[in-house]
């Protein structure tokens, strides 16, 4: 069953999250601070977040497992929200202040999988860093 553009973004906070197979408190409340604040997630039920949530760790296991889920969000997210994806992964990713090689590795893969350009990705990289950039 094809996703929604919501459930697209998700699952790629999801598995952002779970590619270190620690998805952490820190990381868990800022999916959800994502889908309560951003725009993009204005018209979504986010009583569904953690039926979605489950839905995509359920796929991350299926016999495809990430590149399958990978490539459903492919095909469900419309061009003009690629760079929008990319950044809520990211902000997944950069939330705790330190990347680990796993989630290096799914930001590549979604990069190169919506075909993502250096520039666009370093911009998205370095907005989220000053955001959540401490005084301390």
């Amino acid at each position: 069953m094809p996703l929604t553009p919501h459930e697209a973004l998700i699952y790629l906070m999801v598995i952002t999250s779970a590619s270190d197979r620690d998805m952490t408190d820190v990381e868990l409340a800022r999916i959800g601070d994502v889908v309560r604040s951003w725009p993009v997630f204005a018209d979504f039920n986010q009583d569904r977040l953690v039926a979605v949530a489950q839905a995509c760790q359920k796929a991350l296991n299926a016999e495809d497992g990430l590149e399958g889920v990978l490539e459903l969000v492919e095909g469900a997210l419309p061009e003009r929200l690629r760079d929008t994806a990319y950044a809520a992964a990211f902000e997944v990713a950069a939330v705790d202040l330190e990347m680990r090689m796993e989630e290096v590795r799914v930001l590549q893969l979604i990069r190169l999988k919506l075909d993502l350009d250096t520039l666009t990705v370093a911009a998205i990289a370095r907005a989220a860093k000053a955001r959540l950039r401490t005084l301390t």
